[in-house]
Formats: C-alpha cells, sequence, structure tokens
C-alpha cells in the first residue's frame, strides 16, 4: 500500500470517529484533507478531473519541488487507534444521547448517558457537560455586561470535569478523545504545563484530532516550549509544526512545511490557504491574490479565510474586486464573522467609516472573540478621531491574542494622536518586536522618536536604516533618513540617501516634489565638494521643472562655471574709482 492510500484510509477512519463523538469542526478538517490528496486517475470522474485541473496551477507556481510521497515522518504509528467495544452496551443510549448533543441539548444528554460506562458514553457526557458550561457562561456575559463588554463569567462545570477525568486518567480508563477534553478544561483553569502535557498524551495516542492539535498550538507560546514536546512521528505532525510556526511568526519556515506537505495533499484548499497566509504575512500581495482567486474558482462557497483576501484587496486599493467579493459571501452567508469583516472592510475603502463599525460590531456579535473584527473596528475608530473608542477596541484585541502586533500598532497610533508618544512609543516597540519585517511599523516608530516632545533624532535614524531594510514599499524611509541627516548637518549620508531614494524614485517612475527636493540637495553638495561635473549632471535636470528651483539651478550653473574659470565674481558697485 503507498503512503497516500495509507494517508487516506486513517482519514476515512477518522472522520467517521470525529463525526460520531460530535467532534464536527475536527472531522470536516479531516475531510478535506482527505479530498486533498491526489487520487489514483483511473479512478477519476470529470468533476474529480475538473477539481484537480483547477488547483493544479498554484501547485505548478509556488512548488518547485514535487515530492512523490509522504515524509518518513507519514507512517502511521497507530495500529488500532481507537476500539469501539463500548458500543453493543452503550448503543441505545448513546444514539438517543447523540440525538440531543444534535439539537444543543447538552444537558440531556449528559443526563441520559449518566449511568453509562463506556468510554465513547463517558467523553459524550463530560463533552456536553463542559459545552453546557461555555453556553451558560455566554448567557452570563450577555446577561451582565452586554454581547461586546467584559465579565467575569466562568464555566462552572469546570472543577467536577476536571475532578472525574483526573482520576479517569491515573487509572488508566480515558481514551483520546477524553484526554483532549482533559487538556482543554486544564487549559480553560490555567494549568497550562499540565494541559500541555496531556494533549501530547492525546495527539499520539490517536493524531487525527485536529482540535486536540490547535489546542496544544495555543500552548506554544514559544519556539522552546514547541521543541520540548515529546511528538510521535506522523505526518499530522507536521500540519501543526506548519501550524505552530506560523503563530510563531516563523513564517519562512511554515511556507516551507506546507510546501512539503503538498507532496501527498496536492490538492488540499486548506494548505493553499495557509500558503496564502504566510504569503500575506510576508506581504507578498500579488502571490497571496493569486492564490485566493484560484480557491474561489475551486470552491466558490468558500467563507473560511476570505477576509485575509479582503485585507489584501483593501492594501491595494483593489475597489471593484473588494466589492465583488462583499457581494458574493453576503449572498453565501451572510451571518458568519468573516463575512461582515468583508462588508466592513468594502464600507472602509468607500469612506463609509461609521457603517463600517456597524458590520463590524455585526462580525463580534457572531463572535465575541474574532480578533480581525476589533483591530479592524479600531482602525475606523482612529480614522473617525474617536480615539477612546479605538482604545478600547484595540486593548480588546490584544487581550484575546498579545501577538497580535496590528493592535499594538493601533494602539501607539491612537495614544499618538492623543499627544502621549512616551505611551505610544511603547506599544510601537511591542508592535515591531512581534512583526521587525514590516516597514511601516518602524516608521511609525521613528516619527514617534521625532515629535517635539521626545526629540530623539539619533534613535529615529536607527528606526528608519530598519525601514528602508524592511522593504519599504511606499518609498518614506530612504527620504527621512535623507532628510534627519541634513537636519542633523551630516551631508555626507544625506547625499548617500538622497542618492538612492533619487535611484529608487527613477527605477519606479516616480515624479513629484521628494525627486525636486534630491536633485536640489545633490547639485549643491557636490558643487560645495567641488565635483563640478556631477553637479552639472543634477543642476541640468533641474532646469526641466518651472518652480523657483529652476533659479536655483542656474545660479548654481553659472557660480560653478565662474569657479571652473579662475576668475573671482566681479561685483561691479564696489570697483575702485
Amino acid at each position: 500500500m503507498s503512503s497516500k492510500d495509507s494517508c487516506r484510509n486513517e482519514l476515512r477512519f477518522a472522520i467517521r470517529q470525529l463525526s460520531d463523538r460530535c467532534l464536527y469542526s475536527a472531522a470536516k478538517w479531516a475531510a478535506e484533507q482527505l479530498v486533498g490528496i491526489e487520487q489514483d486517475p483511473a479512478k477519476f470522474t470529470p468533476s474529480h478531473t475538473r477539481f484537480q485541473r483547477g488547483s493544479s496551477s498554484i501547485r505548478r507556481r509556488f512548488r518547485t519541488n514535487e515530492i512523490a510521497s509522504t515524509p518518513t515522518a507519514g507512517v502511521s504509528y497507530v495500529s488500532t487507534p481507537v476500539l469501539e467495544e463500548d458500543e453493543a452496551v452503550d448503543g441505545d443510549f448513546y444514539l438517543l444521547a447523540k440525538s440531543y448533543f444534535d439539537c444543543r441539548e447538552y444537558r440531556r444528554t449528559a443526563h441520559v448517558l449518566r449511568d453509562q460506562t463506556g468510554k465513547k458514553a463517558v467523553f459524550l457526557r463530560c463533552y456536553a457537560l463542559y459545552l453546557a458550561g461555555e453556553k451558560r457562561k455566554e448567557e452570563e456575559m450577555i446577561e451582565l455586561e452586554g454581547p461586546l463588554g467584559k465579565s467575569d463569567a466562568v464555566n462552572h462545570e469546570l472543577v467536577s470535569l476536571e475532578r472525574e477525568l483526573s482520576t479517569l486518567r491515573k487509572n488508566g480508563t480515558v481514551d483520546p478523545f477524553g484526554l483532549y477534553l482533559y487538556g482543554l478544561v486544564l487549559k480553560e483553569k490555567g494549568s497550562e504545563n499540565l494541559a500541555r502535557t496531556v494533549l501530547v498524551e492525546s495527539v499520539n495516542s490517536y493524531p487525527w484530532n485536529w482540535n486536540a492539535w490547535t489546542e496544544l498550538q495555543s500552548l506554544c507560546t514559544t519556539i522552546d516550549i514547541l521543541n520540548s514536546l515529546n511528538l510521535n512521528n506522523h505526518w499530522m505532525k507536521d500540519f501543526f509544526l506548519a501550524s505552530a510556526y506560523q503563530e510563531l511568526r516563523m513564517h519562512n519556515e511554515s511556507l516551507g512545511k506546507y510546501e512539503y506537505l503538498q507532496g501527498t495533499f496536492s490538492f488540499s484548499n486548506y494548505i493553499q490557504a495557509q500558503i496564502a497566509k504566510a504569503q500575506y504575512s510576508l506581504r507578498e500581495f500579488e502571490q497571496v491574490e493569486i492564490i485566493f482567486d484560484e480557491l474561489l474558482r475551486n470552491d466558490p462557497y468558500r467563507v473560511e479565510d476570505m477576509d485575509m483576501y479582503s485585507n489584501v484587496l483593501y492594501a491595494k486599493e483593489c475597489f471593484s474586486a473588494l466589492s465583488y467579493l462583499a457581494h458574493r459571501v453576503f449572498l453565501t452567508d451572510k451571518y458568519r464573522p468573516e463575512s461582515c469583516c468583508i462588508i466592513g472592510n468594502y464600507y472602509s475603502l468607500k469612506g463609509q467609516h461609521e457603517k463600517s463599525v456597524v458590520y463590524f460590531r455585526r462580525a463580534l456579535k457572531l463572535n465575541k472573540n474574532y480578533l480581525s473584527a476589533w483591530t479592524l473596528m479600531g482602525h475606523e475608530y482612529v480614522e473617525m478621531k474617536n480615539t477612546p473608542a479605538a482604545v478600547d477596541a484595540y486593548r480588546r484585541a490584544v487581550d484575546i491574542n498579545p501577538c497580535d502586533y496590528r493592535a499594538w500598532y493601533g494602539l501607539g497610533q491612537a495614544y499618538e494622536m492623543m499627544g502621549m508618544p512616551y505611551y505610544a512609543l511603547h506599544y510601537f516597540r511591542k508592535s515591531v518586536f512581534l512583526q521587525p519585517n514590516d516597514s511601516r511599523l518602524w516608521i511609525a516608530m521613528a516619527q514617534c522618536y521625532q515629535t517635539d516632545q521626545l526629540q530623539m533624532l539619533e534613535d529615529a535614524l536607527k528606526c528608519y536604516k530598519r525601514a528602508a531594510n524592511c522593504n519599504d514599499t511606499e518609498a518614506i524611509a530612504l527620504h527621512q533618513l535623507a532628510k534627519l541627516s541634513k537636519e542633523l548637518k551630516r551631508s555626507e549620508e544625506a547625499a548617500f540617501y538622497y542618492k538612492k531614494d533619487l535611484e529608487k524614485m527613477e527605477a519606479e517612475e516616480r515624479e513629484g516634489p521628494n525627486m525636486v527636493e534630491a536633485l536640489l540637495f545633490l547639485a549643491t553638495y557636490y558643487k560645495s565638494q567641488k565635483r563640478f561635473e556631477e553637479a552639472e549632471i543634477y543642476c541640468t535636470r533641474l532646469l526641466d521643472y518651472t518652480g523657483p528651483e529652476k533659479e536655483t539651478a542656474k545660479n548654481l550653473l553659472r557660480g560653478m562655471r565662474i569657479a571652473q574659470s579662475g576668475f573671482p565674481s566681479m561685483d561691479i558697485e564696489h570697483l575702485p574709482p
């Protein structure tokens, strides 16, 4: 049996088990990867062939090394993942309980299974109690603070669940799904070290539960913690590492892992979306747009991850494409948080910031922990000059994810608007620590150093230098370096940066006041250095302009010719009689 056939069989088995335990999101993820495995050409139907052809262009474009099989770690180490030995005993009760669970009647589910002792029944009973507690917590939050307010509400089932699952684990009678739930409970209670240990046990015993991997990933906040995990070799580990690298801002490593996994999962929409996500973080917007266009052709009703696509279109100011995407997701499912964020981005690009805020708030009503909505709503409040509301939105974002550099950057902007540069500087520093390759963050911090209250010009210079080395697409850093060096009387440095800025403007065919400023300074500088030939080149270029710089260039040329002729300039009024 080939490695692809092995992966296919494992995933089919896992989908049935995950669905049977009501872990539907994990089952959906497994099903998406199953479809993503390249099929036997002899078994293609015409529709399968169209699907394959639709995705292959992305594979050809972004993957250079074709991999014919899974990595060495791709051999499954679980021979019989979970035995269904209790199905005959608990069957009827389990079917009734699962029916209640699917109707979201969680306490009825737990009540039906109160006397059942099979592993499958015990897991569903505990999981139902956990969700019942979460449901009540959500209700308390709405009752006490409203849908967008903070609340101290907790899940009151956690204590009893921790006690029971801990006992089952000590007795060795808990299955991998029970371990997953136990890890989830420990994480909610703040016992992160034990939660990591338990979740590692779960994924080592049953590697196909993506929910368990996701919870484990959320507990790996540093690369040292990630490397310390004692994980068995399995192809699911590669999916986990790729996702964890992305969260730890190791985007190139993440990209390499996903491209490696495409060797087996050649047509996985999930992997293609994750590649787009990594390239988005690397600010390779052109490639991201190509991937999302292809994804929408393959999966026209896809809403997941499309909010990121809308961010790309917003950044590129592609108004018509963003309008089309917003209309498309509205017709597909307008009550998804992603859809609301896309529509909010559309109205923001139109300059209708109040309407944009309405849709971001709607997204938060659907999912109060939807990070993008909090951050984007903060941006809108900044545009509306409502800085207290912006600060509140950004703070909610960093409460949800302290590694969201956009929210820290937004806080810096808000405090700068309020004339509090020391606070702004603190938040800008946090943002550049999290995203050191984004030139915009370094430029913002440099401008903060330049404010009248700080006047820390040396630090501003360092920030502009970092920005210039971070692919400054907006062409701000070089010009500011030149101006600041000129202000600090460092003529040689200023000339160097003005020259580099001029070369960049010429390469990009940009005209404007920055070019005039660069030409004027370079002409004056080289004249003072008696490098008349170079100065004359810049002066000649200034003669093409019609403003006062033309007269300045003429005077410079006249002065250089006199200096080159060897005669002093003559002032007729002061000649002797």
